[in-house]
Formats: structure tokens, sequence, C-alpha cells
């Protein structure tokens, strides 16, 4: 029935070619040929025609594409020179390339109603007899829909094979929707990722224990959070976090770096700015978010870092504390020398070459580029990490508390990134638009 409708709705678009066209047909045309008839490094420069290729590239492949099909129903549509042609050969080519690409929009069409039929709802008892099922029903006003026949069929454009693209995103994002918001994980990942979260669970561990040695609070499963399963866990004493709470914290979080990028269009380091805060905020406060997200921050701040001293101080900072945050995905005792290596390398690099860059002597306190209070924190690392690899096991406390370097990673990182965020955030919101040449201020 489906293909059937497809057919007969086929047929009512092939007794729509003579009809009207409008200048959109000349413009298509004058796409192929450009396409066909120059190299790749013309397209975007040839300007004989008014209707100058200006659509993404991926739009300029498909006219190139169908270039190969069209010279067989007539040559000369595909000469640059030729404006306004419009033969018969041409007419008949481009309108039954609408209604060939327009597939594309049928199969979209077929994937929603199979989903709508598999999904489970129901037909109305009261229309259902009578006017068909909900998918029989959509599958009429996809295929049969109004404005794709004048504008497509009639006026002349390509809207059809664009949107099935979209209808054929949206029925692959549905057989796979809760697995790409995986809200039944719980709020964290069996590591906790070094981020508010992280804190605010440790708050509220804290004040159960403290209350079960107090007799306030009844027993709980022990150090459930920090299971090498994916656990959902209910806090005790503090509120319970739902997804909806994390979204509402990571716009929240980002938005005034948003504000702060549209007030100041004219600074494309801004731009930047707001990527690192963008994804700061997502890890800080998303739900059930993985530790390796911190490189989503990393990476586009490392940019920064060689163009202002500012950067440069917070970027040695992040780097060192959130590399290290990923120690614990390389457990083995195999990989415990070339994770700290390939740290101390990339450490020492960062150090040594950013202070270089930007002039700076090293306080006989200090780390390079690092205030009293940085440095130490991220020399406390040592002692964190050699209480991890050697103390715990050597005391025995694998058995007996198994997660507890998990934990303490988590905390001890979530605070040197934290401050970071914030200490960042404050950066970017008081910088002024201003263009500046590199320096150090």
């Amino acid at each position: 029935m489906f293909w059937s409708t497809v057919a007969l709705i086929s047929c009512v678009k092939l007794l729509l070619i003579p009809s009207y066209r409008s200048t959109d047909f000349e413009v298509h045309r004058n796409w192929l040929a450009i396409t066909h008839s120059l190299p790749i490094s013309k397209w975007y420069q040839e300007a004989t025609s008014e209707w100058t290729l200006d659509y993404p590239p991926l739009f300029a492949w498909f006219e190139f594409f169908l270039s190969h099909f069209a010279k067989f129903f007539d040559p000369e549509m595909l000469e640059v020179k030729n404006l306004n042609y419009a033969s018969s050969g041409t007419v008949l080519f481009q309108r039954l390339s609408v209604i060939v690409t327009d597939l594309v929009f049928a199969y979209g069409t077929q994937e929603l109603c199979s989903y709508l039929s598999s999904s489970g709802i129901r037909k109305s008892s009261k229309w259902g007899s009578r006017w068909g099922s909900p998918a029989t029903i959509l599958q009429i006003l996809l295929l049969g829909n109004a404005g794709l026949l004048l504008v497509d069929h009639i006026h002349f454009q390509y809207n059809g094979f664009l949107l099935g693209l979209l209808l054929i995103s949206v029925a692959r994002i549905l057989q796979v929707f809760s697995r790409l918001f995986p809200f039944k994980r719980g709020l964290c990942h069996a590591y906790w990722a070094p981020n508010f979260w992280a804190l605010y669970n440790i708050v509220d561990k804290a004040l159960t224990i403290a209350g079960r040695h107090m007799g306030l609070t009844s027993d709980v499963p022990a150090a459930v959070m920090t299971g090498g399963l994916v656990q959902e866990y209910k806090h005790v004493i503090l509120p319970e976090i739902t997804p909806r709470t994390t979204f509402v914290c990571t716009l929240l979080s980002i938005l005034p770096a948003l504000v702060k990028l549209w007030c100041c269009p004219s600074n494309p380091y801004h731009f930047v700015r707001c990527i690192v805060l963008c994804a700061s905020g997502s890890f800080m406060f998303g739900w059930h978010v993985h530790e390796k997200a911190i490189l989503l921050v990393i990476i586009p701040l490392s940019f920064m870092a060689v163009i202002w001293k500012k950067e440069a101080q917070m970027y040695v900072l992040l780097a060192t504390v959130g590399h290290y945050s990923l120690f614990p995905l390389l457990f083995t005792s195999f990989e415990q020398p070339i994770k700290v290596l390939v740290l101390l390398l990339h450490s020492c690099y960062a150090f040594a070459n950013l202070a270089s860059l930007f002039d700076m002597k090293k306080c006989s306190a200090c780390l390079p580029l690092l205030n009293t209070f940085e440095s130490i924190y991220l020399l406390g690392l040592i002692p964190l990490f050699l209480y991890e690899s050697v103390i715990h096991p050597y005391l025995g406390l694998n058995t007996r508390l198994p997660f507890l370097p998990l934990m303490l990673t988590s905390v001890y990182c979530s605070l040197g990134i934290s401050y970071f965020w914030l200490k960042y955030y404050w950066h970017f919101l008081t910088t002024s638009e201003i263009n500046h040449k590199r320096k150090a201020h």
C-alpha cells in the first residue's frame, strides 16, 4: 500500500511537468552547469550568471551528481554561458530529478510510519476503522503534502529531498532516543567525573555517615555511587537530582557566556572562550558525564593558551589536573609508568614553553605561570597518586574500601576543575571586547 501511494502521487507530479516554473529553475540549471563544467576551485567564484552558487558544499556535490545524468537529456544545459536555457530536455530532466529524489522523502516517511506502527500507539476507537491507523494517516499527510507539491513540483526546488533526510534522521533518533539520553543510568558515571556533582555526592555521603553515627539516618548501601557498575543512587540528606535539574543547571551555567558573546560579536577570541565555557558548563552540571569529557574543555583552551598569558596560566592548571583525572581509566599496573610519563612530558612541556612564550620569570616558591595556592594544589597530586597506587594497597584496603582511591581522585580533581571554571568565567566576563594583539596582560 505504501509504495502504491508513492507511485500514485508520483503520477500526479508527472502531470505538473509543463506547469509554471520560477527563476529557481534557472538557478539550479546554472548550478548543474557550474559543477559539471568547472573545477571545484571555481565553483564558488563563477559569476557569469547572477544566480551564483551559494549553497553549502554538500548541495553543490548533489548538483554535481545530477549533472552526470543531465548530459544524457541535453548537454547544452551544462554550458555555463547558456543563460536561461530551458529546452524541453532540460525541463524534463530537472522536473524528473525532483520527482526521483523525492524517493528519499518517501523512504523517510516509511521509516517514520514504521516507527509509529511499532511504538504501540493505538488507533482511535472513533476514527480508526474509518480513516485508518495513525501511521496510514501520517503517510498520506506527508506524501501528499500540498506545500511540497506547490513549491517543489511547480515553483521548482528540492525541498522534498532535504526534508527526507530530516525524516530519516528523526526516525533513526526515535529507535535509539533512550540511549542518546541515558537518564536511567543515574546522575554519575561509575567513576565520578570530577565535576560539581562529585562534590555534591561527597557532601551527601559525609552528611549520611555523620547522621548514621549520630543515629539520625537509617543505614544505606555503602559506597553505592562508587561501584564499578552503572547504578542509580538516591541521595539521603541532600535533595535528589533529576535530569531536569541538570538541564536547568547546565543552561544557567552557559547563559552568561552566550550573552557576553552576543554583546561582543567583533571579537573572534570570545567565540573560542565561549566554546570553552559551554563545554565546561556541560561537564560541570551535565547528567551522567564521562570523565573524558574534560578534553572538550582542554582542547579548545589550548588554542587560547598560546595567545594570552591569562589563558596560558589557566591552561597549565586545567590540563594537569584534567589529564590526571583520566588516570583511573588505566588501572592495571602495566600502564602505571606509561600514564605518569605521558602526563609529566606534556605538563613539563606546557609549563616550560608557555612560560617562555610570555617571558614569565619563575617564582622560587611556585610552578611556572601559577601562584602559590595553585602550585600547592597541583603538587598535591603527587601524594594523592602515591596513596592510591602504593599506600592504599599496602595497607590492605583494596578489599574493604576498593573504590576509595577513585572517590579521592574524583573529589580532589573536581576542586581544581571547579576553581578553573570559576576563574575562567570571571576572566571571560571581565575581558574587554576589543581585539588585542598577542601580549602579556
